[in-house]
């Protein structure tokens, strides 16, 4: 065939894509591209050598999934030849019949001194007597499966084999294709790669058939050879240090309880003093206003549920715990979102440690937040702000990051101050996802109010935290509920006011 320039396939540029059978993958390249439906093609090489095939070419992410599946083959197969397949069966047998040793010992001095409870003692031997027998029935039944567990690891061995036999030409003009277009990407067989694929793929064949096949031959692949003092000393290393931190940041640490006290004195005496008619009613015309007149009947309701079943003070006791760690949390998130969204280099700072708030489980909060501040409210109001304050900086960047430059551009031309333009241009533009990020901050906030009540939070957290430890279920679902309803009530305040911005 006529080479031209427009060619596709040119000879020299698979040569120096393939390095190896150029002539092969020319033929089986152009095949595939001039086919119009699926050309079935099977490269016996990449059959044989199998996911090493797939790595010396680089096409790693189909190594790692033949790897997966052949190592699964080759454990079957290992299993079966050489494992015990009835010995984790026969290890339940230890302890049944240290019972049964004993209960042939208690029946022994029952006969001479309790012949009342001799046929009791008759009854529990012959009902272990019956458990070994079944035990020991598994375990040989467990045994014969063996050829069984052989056939399945070489037959899906093969059908491993022919998959990637029909996927290597397919996936490797795909590679050929972008190399093209990207000459970066690497291609052909290199020492590295191949020394890499191959030493990746038969540690793991060879690791994965001892553990299965030869478990007591090699005890390092049981479980970890880690050192259990390593952790007791880490662990004792860390308690010191926070210990000795907390001593000497002890007034730092006790202004801000004094700080955070006075806000939820503040807001406890408005939500819990306030009658309940001027409460509600306020709540009501709230949700009205923002969500409208159907927002207004379920807020009514839901203040009715709360307040008909006994819930109102806990009610107005969980909001005003709430709203003391929302409204530091807000007051601090929105300006660093405002700061990290115009600050790059800050917000590269500032996202591993959101990203750490965010994933790290709410209890593991709860340790450093009792060794710097106690227990009670202002400690369940810093772990509630740890829990819940990440989402309002997060889309307050994003937000200001999505404001058009061009809107920018055009108000900085007319002569718009930085501070007009955050004020009158950014923030306006930014406030739908600001908003978001609010109604986030107070939901995951609300969240946290059973496991706050852990520390001595009061409100609606305590009457689930004592149903989970009476089982309790009718009082801890009524709580729950109540606990739903009142996230239900600011979520069509904040979401009222979100939409209409």
């Amino acid at each position: 065939m006529t080479q031209t320039t427009n060619d596709p396939l040119p000879r020299d540029a698979v040569r120096k894509f393939v390095k190896t059978s150029s002539e092969y993958y020319q033929s089986r390249f152009r095949k595939i591209g001039d086919s119009e439906k699926t050309a079935l093609t099977f490269n016996w090489a990449a059959a044989g050598l199998g996911a090493v095939w797939f790595g010396m070419r680089n096409l790693w992410a189909l190594f790692l999934v033949f790897v997966v599946l052949e190592t699964i083959a080759i454990v079957q197969i290992a299993r079966g030849i050489w494992g015990d397949l009835g010995a984790p069966i026969l290890a339940r047998l230890e302890g049944i019949e240290k019972t049964l040793a004993m209960r042939r010992t208690q029946l022994s001095d029952a006969m001479e001194n309790a012949p009342d409870k001799v046929e009791t003692f008759k009854s529990a031997i012959a009902s272990l007597e019956g458990a070994v027998q079944s035990i020991r029935l598994q375990a040989e039944a467990a045994r014969n499966e063996a050829l069984a567990l052989i056939l399945f690891g070489i037959v899906l061995l093969l059908v491993v084999k022919l998959g990637q036999g029909l996927l290597a030409n397919p996936a490797l003009r795909a590679r050929y294709v972008r190399w093209r277009s990207q000459p970066s990407l690497k291609a052909g067989l290199t020492a590295p790669t191949i020394l890499l694929a191959s030493g990746l793929a038969f540690a793991t064949y060879l690791t994965c058939a001892f553990k299965f096949g030869f478990p007591e031959q090699i005890p390092a692949l049981q479980s970890f050879p880690a050192d259990p003092s390593v952790q007791s000393n880490v662990a004792t290393l860390i308690k010191d240090w926070m210990r000795e931190t907390a001593l000497s940041t002890e007034w730092f640490f006790d202004g801000l309880v004094q700080v955070i006290s006075a806000v939820l004195d503040t807001l406890e005496t408005l939500f819990v003093e306030t009658p309940w008619p001027v409460m509600g009613g306020f709540v009501i015309l709230l949700t009205g206003l923002s969500a409208g007149w159907r927002g207004a009947i379920f807020s009514a309701a839901a203040l009715a549920y709360l307040g008909y079943l006994g819930f109102w003070e806990k009610s107005m006791q969980t909001l005003a715990l709430l709203g003391t760690a929302a409204f530091i949390s807000i007051s601090l998130g929105i300006p660093l979102g405002v700061l990290c969204a115009r600050n790059p280099r800050l917000y590269t700072f500032v996202r591993p440690v959101l990203d750490f708030m965010q994933t790290m489980p709410a209890f593991v909060y709860l340790i450093p937040v009792i060794a710097f501040f106690g227990t009670g409210k202002p400690a369940a109001i810093v772990a509630t702000m740890i829990f819940g304050g990440t989402p309002v900086v997060r889309l307050t960047v994003l937000g200001l990051r999505g404001v058009p430059e061009t809107v920018r551009e055009a108000a900085m031309a007319f002569g718009a101050s930085r501070s007009y333009l955050l004020w009158k241009v950014d923030l306006p533009l930014a406030a739908p996802s600001i908003m978001a990020g609010i109604n986030q901050t107070i939901l995951l906030s609300l969240a946290m109010v059973v496991i706050a009540s852990l520390i001595g939070a009061k409100g609606l957290g305590e009457d689930v935290l004592e149903a989970l430890q009476y089982a309790s279920e009718g009082q801890g679902i009524l709580a729950g509920i109540a606990i739903l309803f009142c996230a239900m009530i600011l979520d069509r305040i904040i979401q009222g006011k979100g939409k209409k911005s």
